[in-house]
């Protein structure tokens, strides 16, 4: 369970101090040799107390690789001489280890690794890279309070929580949570609760009647449009002589869906990135930092390859995120907004791709005419496209068909359809309970024509990350699936702050 809660808090996190091994690349110092230093040696070792008490200052690669009092802090190609290592496995009570007894615990043993393989490998530290003064955080000093009190949460404890995630969100097991009354708090409905607030006090529709076309802002700048959809009943999959008809889109049935907004578009790496890359924090004239409940969503690792591969970013789909990913974007982008944004459902995706029509497409059953409408094998150059530059449907979305599949909230299951075969479907949702596969919509620029009908359905797969070369591989990015993109819905009807935390921890966290 404890486990379960530290993965939870916003999303498990790709844990940098991995142990390398012989199967993958060199230690990367910014991302598992940096954040160890950092935490567990610059207190003491950087510039401040090395001028003043003529200790060894390990803040940057001149002082750092000059040694202090030493020449053998740190020997390139040789851990068992160096002192920055030898030094850190040593017997718990032996009075040189590092970090001392008094100021800090013993580093794991996946740490100790990490810094051995780095000197042996030769102990590269990239120019113009400095390490300063982290606070590690301790658990039980630091974020068991935290998630006994509960909400409201401080900017503080916002910060605290966020710096735990960032250093793996270790949770030790002798550590219990009592809270008042003995209740444990859900570290995860914490920060979705500060959401929730957020959303409940800027929502102003209460009525299909008041549902109206906007552009929502990000971070000031970037923009996106989000497009009313009535609610309504349709027929959902395709009936056997549909050309291209596949097994599980049968049998045709009726669902009810209530109103929600989706995206005009596609995200956009305009969009995306913002949540990729943490925006820089604005201090204040005081000297404190500004943050808000965005700040406590985990964002993705950076990336080992270019996501894009090549194929462009300014307007173009952002691509190759994991569900995972995806949810946590639309948390991210909800705490930014102040509206409530997931992914669609299945059915939700196929009734705004329809727009009403009961045809193979949402522009008629001739797929000679696709070319005017989507992105596919036979027009796209063998990428993806910049968003909305093709036809769209009659309820003016764009790429819904073709360009990049879309992931959905579901989880795939080719017999989904069958239980609702005599009855009307409302407002369904596969809610996922394994990593795979979940399903996706739409069909893609390296598409035929016919895997982009409405009805359509994909299955996710583990090889959609086969050649990612992280061990573990990332939870973040599929290397393989440069396919496949993202929508945004936000339903008119604000759920509660459980159900919210449901839509976007959707699927189990090892994907």
């Amino acid at each position: 369970m404890k486990n379960t809660f530290s993965a939870l808090i916003v999303g498990t996190v790709f844990c940098s101090v991995a142990s390398p091994d012989s199967s993958r690349a060199a230690v990367d110092f910014v991302k598992q040799v940096k954040p160890i230093l950092e935490m567990n040696c610059v207190s003491c070792h950087g510039p401040r107390n090395a001028h003043k008490n003529g200790e060894y200052d390990l803040s940057t690669k001149a002082e750092a690789l000059k040694g202090g009092d030493h020449d053998t802090d740190i020997i390139p190609g040789d851990a068992e001489r160096s002192l920055v290592y030898k030094y850190t496995v040593l017997p718990a009570d032996h009075k040189k280890i590092m970090p001392p007894k008094d100021s800090g615990k013993p580093l794991l043993k996946e740490e100790t690794e990490v810094l051995k393989t780095w000197i042996n490998e030769g102990a590269n530290w990239p120019d113009g890279v400095t390490l300063t003064n982290v606070l590690k955080v301790d658990f039980a000093r630091d974020i068991k309070p935290i998630l006994e009190k509960g909400a409201p949460l401080s900017e503080r404890a916002v910060e605290m929580l966020k710096l735990w995630v960032d250093q793996g969100a270790i949770w030790p097991a002798d550590v219990k949570l009592g809270g008042a009354g003995g209740v444990i708090q859900d570290p995860e409905l914490i920060v979705v609760s500060e959401i929730h607030k957020k959303i409940l006090a800027a929502s102003k529709e209460n009525s299909e009647a008041e549902m109206k076309k906007y552009t929502d802002t990000v971070s000031g700048t970037t923009t996106f449009e989000m497009i009313p959809i009535p609610g309504g009943e349709f027929v959902m999959g395709s009936p056997a002589s549909e050309k291209g008809h596949k097994p599980d889109e049968a049998p045709p049935h009726k669902v009810k869906l209530d109103p929600f907004w989706i995206g005009k578009h596609e995200v956009t790496w305009d969009e995306y990135e913002l949540f990729m890359y943490a925006e820089e924090k604005k201090k204040a004239e005081d000297g404190t930092y500004t943050s808000d409940s965005s700040d406590a969503v985990t964002r993705p690792t950076r990336p080992y390859v270019e996501m894009s591969f090549g194929m462009g970013k300014i307007g173009f789909p952002a691509i190759s995120m994991t569900q995972h990913a995806a949810n946590k974007y639309c948390q991210w982008l909800s705490a930014k907004t102040g509206h409530f944004y997931r992914l669609p459902t299945e059915a939700e995706w196929e009734y705004a791709c329809r727009a009403g029509t009961t045809t193979a497409y949402s522009f008629g059953d001739d797929a000679s005419q696709i070319g005017d409408y989507a992105w596919f094998v036979d027009n796209s150059d063998y990428k993806y496209q910049k968003v909305g530059q093709k036809k769209p449907n009659p309820w003016g979305l764009h790429d819904m068909h073709g360009n990049v599949t879309e992931w959905t909230l579901d989880q795939y299951d080719a017999g989904f359809y069958k239980q609702f075969e005599n009855i009307i479907a409302q407002n369904p949702w596969n809610k996922a309970t394994k990593p795979y596969p979940h399903s996706a919509r739409g069909g893609s620029w390296d598409d035929d024509a016919i895997a982009l009908r409405s009805a359509g359905r994909r299955g996710s797969n583990k090889d959609w990350k086969m050649q990612d070369p992280q061990l573990p591989k990332s939870i973040w990015f599929l290397t393989d699936a440069q396919f496949l993109g993202m929508r945004v819905v936000r339903p008119l009807k604000v759920p509660s702050a459980e159900e919210m935390k449901n839509y976007w921890n959707s699927g189990v966290e090892n994907e």
